[in-house]
């Protein structure tokens, strides 16, 4: 299946500039991950290379601020690995998404609800599932 694949996107000369494109971005997004201390890879991505210069995401602020302060190292490493480009930009990237979910309701019991609920759980047969239910509610249950 990969071999269909490999040859559809090799097919076009559109599609071929994009293959050879994202494939040199993978390759220096290896370069850079061996150039950078193990922290910081975590923390960077390659995002593209245009008119000569290479652009690159942090997830935050304080890890663009520390890549810009290593760009002459890593414009170095970077043509030692045989990439060579004029400039480095680091830009912050934007933040993962993450679904938000309601926090569960919090229900509470009062005292005198809890004393009543404990008083009908002991009158029930001591089998009941009822009795059960109703003893952990009163065990769990906040005031």
């Amino acid at each position: 299946m990969s071999q269909l694949l490999h040859r559809f996107l090799g097919s076009g000369d559109a599609l071929a500039r994009l293959q050879e494109h994202a494939a040199r971005l993978r390759r220096l997004q290896g370069a850079l991950e061996a150039a950078l201390p193990p922290y910081m890879a975590e923390q960077c991505q390659v995002a593209n290379l245009k008119d000569g210069d290479l652009v690159i995401t942090a997830r935050n602020g304080a890890t663009a601020v520390r890549l810009k302060q290593m760009l002459p190292s890593l414009l170095t490493q970077f043509a030692q690995a045989g990439h060579a480009f004029g400039n480095i930009r680091v830009k912050v990237g934007t933040p993962e998404q993450v679904e938000w979910r309601r926090p569960p309701p919090q229900r509470h019991i009062s005292a005198d609800a809890k004393a009543g609920l404990a008083d009908f759980a002991a009158s029930l047969p001591t089998d009941s599932p009822l009795r059960e239910s109703l003893e952990r509610l009163v065990r769990r249950g906040r005031e």
